[in-house]
């Protein structure tokens, strides 16, 4: 074996309290983010609602502690920014950030939700957009079905080949590379054998610059049994670590989800609130982040003027952390619709015909688009859209609804298969109901507007919507 060094540049995404909040608060539904933003009212003195603000600034002493206008004076947390970051945004000035967004009046019975999909849906849906080809989604769906509502594969791949057509000659790496495939699909380790399985695939998937990742991996990997059994003496001897080391492993490894699953087997809200407006103005669509879907913030700057720098005190380093955590909050609240803005504005360039036309109009759109558009992995995509809504004028339509499959058209072109389920709903809807269109006759319809499509394809979208064979529908 020969021994050799190697330069190499890169550049990795260092995964910090920060993000993590950022991320964790994207993937929210607007139900689950106000009462995130709730509890975080009631539990940090720094944020206050802004409709508040008028009344505490009104009741507040009429001497307020000196304003801080020197930076090397403002407080200095664990991780606080540095005096560049904090710029004007110091304890007692009042440009501190207000997270605040223009009002829109909706009728929030207008907003009911679509059933949740199933975690099987949820994993076929991304299966369908992945470009898999039809051999591996053969495979994929086989995998689908020995995967519980807990997220775990049920069965070993053994048994799960011999679900597969005796005609499928199907080699094990195949289904081991498939496999892995759905594991990092979204929810990321669905499909793991087992809790440990689930867990170590969420941690490796981390950037490796992430602090504690190399020592969490191996907690989970070798040492899961001392773990459980909180053994925490035996395991810093056993990894060599000190005590910090291994509480940041620990922590680490408590943010990740041992039950990928268990998320979509619960109770869903039934109303939704919409995350964001698409409205015509000047002959153009514009998209708007809705404002209800969060209370505004803003912190407090009667409790940050308080803040002594050379204070060691509980109380004093108390309101130092509160403080950085409500600005860590509103930089992510801003965050969250920026990047929610970025991806409703994409799908709303991409589906103009849509708008204008109707359903027919749909285009074909998949992940990829949207995430080579804004600059985000497909996985992030998927996760961004899940449970979100835009209020349209077609009514209260969650971002995945615009999101399907193309199929060839005789000009080489492509057509969604959204806008071909509803041609079948229109092509039925006016059939007589003595001479009911067979499936055969609807593909030959469809390719006489110039949309290839097979027989067994029309007969699956038909089933789909719950629509009857031609021989049910047919009445006299």
């Amino acid at each position: 074996m020969k021994h050799a060094l190697q330069l190499r540049l890169g550049q990795q995404l260092t995964m910090t309290p920060q993000l993590q909040q950022a991320i964790r608060l994207l993937q929210l539904p607007a139900a689950e983010l106000n009462l995130e933003i709730r509890e975080a009212l009631e539990s940090n003195l720094m944020l206050e609602a802004e409709e508040e603000a008028h009344v505490l600034d009104n009741n507040a002493p009429e001497e307020l502690p000196p304003r801080i206008t020197d930076p090397s004076e403002a407080p200095l947390g664990t991780d606080a920014p540095d005096a560049a970051t904090m710029g004007e945004s110091l304890p007692g000035q009042d440009s501190w950030p207000v997270y605040d967004r223009p009002s829109h009046d909706i009728d929030s019975l207008e907003n009911t939700a679509a059933p949740a999909p199933s975690l099987t849906e949820h994993l076929r849906w991304q299966l369908t957009l992945s470009g898999l080809s039809e051999r591996d989604l053969t495979i994929a769906d086989a995998v689908l079905d020995a995967i519980n509502e807990n997220g775990y594969l049920s069965e070993p791949l053994e048994e799960i080949a011999t679900t597969l057509p005796i005609d499928f000659a199907v080699e094990f790496d195949e289904l081991t590379a498939v496999l892995a495939f759905i594991q990092h699909l979204d929810p990321l380790g669905v499909g793991a054998r087992s809790p440990q399985e689930a867990l170590r695939i969420q941690l490796e998937a981390l950037p490796e610059s992430t602090p504690y990742r190399s020592e969490a991996v191996t907690l989970v990997t070798e040492h899961l049994a001392l773990l459980g059994q909180q053994q925490l003496e035996q395991l810093q001897q056993q990894l060599n670590v000190t005590e910090d080391t291994l509480q940041g492993a620990i922590t680490l490894i408590q943010q990740m989800d041992p039950h990928p699953g268990s998320q979509f087997s619960e109770t869903r809200t039934e109303y939704v609130v919409p995350d964001c407006f698409v409205r015509k103005q000047n002959h153009r669509w514009n998209v708007e982040i809705n404002p209800e879907a969060s209370p505004r913030l803003r912190v407090n700057n009667y409790y940050a003027g308080m803040i002594k720098r050379a204070d060691d005190s509980a109380d004093n380093n108390l309101m130092r952390q509160h403080l950085q955590e409500a600005r860590w909050l509103i930089k992510s609240l801003h965050s969250r619709d920026e990047t929610l803005l970025k991806v409703a504005r994409c799908i709303v360039e991409r589906q103009q015909a849509f708008f204008e036309h109707g359903e027919e109009s749909m285009q074909p759109l998949v992940l990829r688009e949207v995430a080579e558009v804004i600059d985000m992995h497909e996985s992030t995509v998927s996760r961004i859209t899940n449970q979100k809504y835009m209020y349209t004028p077609q009514g209260t339509l969650e971002f995945k609804y615009f999101f399907s499959s193309h199929v060839q058209t005789a000009d080489g072109g492509a057509c969604s298969a959204t806008a071909i389920r509803a041609k079948l709903r229109r092509l039925i809807g006016q059939e007589k109901s003595q001479q009911p269109l067979s499936d055969s006759k609807l593909a030959n319809i469809l390719q006489e507007e110039g949309i290839h499509v097979a027989r067994r394809t029309v007969a699956k979208y038909r089933e789909a919507m719950g629509i009857p064979s031609s021989t049910e529908r047919k009445r006299g």
